[in-house]
């Protein structure tokens, strides 16, 4: 689908976090994304180096220092540079945190989330829209049908899925994230994901996520997708996708594969005045096919599953 080039109908309102560690080259283009845009209020977090890794202190000292010197346009400016690292999932987290101790809601971006112009604008409008609609709980930037859309008739969709590469929220909403997932020993014996799915195959998944948090994994992103499934918190979609994700490749903290389809996808611009439902439903059909798609191909869990059946 073709966009043409956005005007931002007005000056953006909005607050950004900016969540950036060692990696200048990502972090420039998401910067350069960023002040083009000029949020008037920007924050910026950042976890301390790593002792292990030799020269890493350098990298993230150039990363703070070209952000904070390249901020030429007027803002307010609040920055949290820890000067020990914490980890992805307490760094991310407790930064998101911090944010929301000042914001009632806001844009969050990573360093190699790089955005179209348009996804501001179309943060802060859904932002404002559903503000109080506690059914709603996470804008996502990102797209992944490829070009295949159920309803041309709209702007967005309403989803049990919601990306995590370039995003917004709101603070009430993040209120209710706990990064440990204290009460999901009981959401799986009682296998209460399956009500919220309606298939074993998605719950399974789903469980294998969990589990893997509950097993140590170093993540912050998993835990906030529970928070949405227990709270029945639908995320909003976009027609396009909005967001390009850089950090495909060898230097990557997830995301090493060149080959995987969401490597280089274009970020696209929606279209504006957006065109909103009267209604809040959850596109189901979009939603499985992106599960039948896209998630099962691309997971071990399914091609386990698969041999275990072959195998009876």
């Amino acid at each position: 689908m073709c966009i043409e080039k956005f005007t931002p109908p007005h000056p953006l309102n909005t607050a950004v976090l900016f969540l950036v560690f060692n990696r200048l080259d990502t972090t420039k283009q998401v910067f350069e994304a960023i002040r083009q845009v000029e949020p008037p209020r920007l924050y910026i977090a950042a976890d301390g180096a790593r002792e292990a890794k030799e020269g890493e202190e350098q990298k993230v000292k150039e990363v703070r220092n070209y952000i904070t010197s390249n901020i030429d346009w007027e803002c307010e400016v609040k920055t949290l540079f820890r000067e020990q690292n914490l980890g992805c999932k307490l760094a991310v987290s407790g930064s998101i945190d911090w944010f929301f101790e000042n914001e009632e809601m806001g844009i969050i971006l990573e360093d190699d989330c790089l955005p179209s112009k348009s996804f501001f604008w179309f943060c802060e409008e859904l932002l404002k829209r559903y503000k109080d609609d506690m059914r709603i709980w996470h804008i996502a930037g990102n797209n992944f049908h490829f070009g295949w859309n159920r309803d041309e008739d709209y702007s967005y969709y309403f989803s049990y899925y919601g990306s995590i590469w370039g995003w917004a929220s709101w603070k009430n909403r993040w209120s209710h994230y706990d990064v440990k997932m204290k009460n999901y020993d009981e959401i799986k014996s009682k296998n209460y994901l399956w009500d919220v799915f309606g298939n074993q195959a998605e719950a399974d998944f789903r469980i294998s996520n969990f589990d893997e948090i509950k097993n140590g994994k170093n993540t912050w992103d998993f835990q906030w997708a529970y928070t949405r499934f227990i709270n029945s918190g639908l995320s909003i979609v976009p027609e396009v996708n909005l967001v390009r994700n850089l950090g495909f490749g060898e230097d990557a903290t997830h995301t090493h594969s060149k080959n995987d389809r969401r490597a280089n996808m274009n970020a696209d611009n929606v279209h504006f005045p957006l065109k909103h439902q009267a209604f809040i439903i959850r596109d189901k059909k979009s939603d499985d096919k992106f599960f039948n798609e896209f998630v099962k191909s691309n997971h071990n869990i399914f091609k386990k599953i698969a041999k275990k059946v072959l195998r009876k």
